[in-house]
């Protein structure tokens, strides 16, 4: 039943960075996240918060640690949550089954993986960025309770409206949307 519904994923939105949408299959997924080229930065997920509370209107990679996280292989992801809530619309979860299946792929079943959640700015500077770290928090538990992913391979992380796709228009859907990034540290298959 779980490659049935991960099959129909492919009808679903992953972006490359900072691009507009497209429909990629689980190969490219991993392929995506798999480019790991040279050693990784070590990257502390609680700096990243801290940079991402105090870095308001600044680019992301400008960052110090963000800059490190900015080299990582990443795909950026279109999941639909209910507004101004952490529930995940259903016709997401083909994309978290994909999403599953690609960090089950033995390319993949070694990493770590930091997932980014992001907010349009509706909202108040705290209240987003609460809701960004909920939402990148739901995405975990979906991926680790659902499809199975050991948690210990997944951390998160939410920037709120920090760093928007469409600085244009910083309410834009585009805005709304998840990282993820192959952190580069391997795990022991259990």
């Amino acid at each position: 039943m779980r490659k049935t519904a991960l099959a129909g994923f492919a009808a679903a939105f992953l972006l490359p960075t900072f691009a507009f949408a497209q429909q990629v299959s689980q190969e490219r997924i991993v392929a995506g996240l798999g480019k790991l080229q040279g050693a990784a930065p070590i990257v502390d997920v609680e700096l990243l918060r801290q940079e991402a509370m105090n870095g308001s209107g600044k680019e992301m990679s400008g960052l110090p640690n963000w800059s490190k996280v900015a080299r990582l292989p990443q795909m950026v992801v279109e999941i639909a949550f209910a507004n101004d809530s952490i529930a995940i619309e259903p016709e997401s979860y083909r994309t978290l089954g994909m999403i599953a299946d690609a960090l089950h792929h033995p390319n993949l079943w070694a990493y770590k993986f930091l997932v980014v959640g992001h907010t349009s700015s509706t909202g108040s500077d705290q209240h987003n960025l609460e809701l960004s770290q909920q939402r990148a928090e739901a995405i975990k538990e979906i991926l680790s309770t659902t499809f199975a992913v050991d948690a210990g391979r997944l951390y998160t992380v939410g920037v709120g409206e920090y760093f928007p796709i469409d600085g244009s228009n910083a309410k834009a859907a585009d805005n709304r949307r998840v990282q993820l990034y192959n952190l580069g540290v391997f795990t022991k298959k259990q």
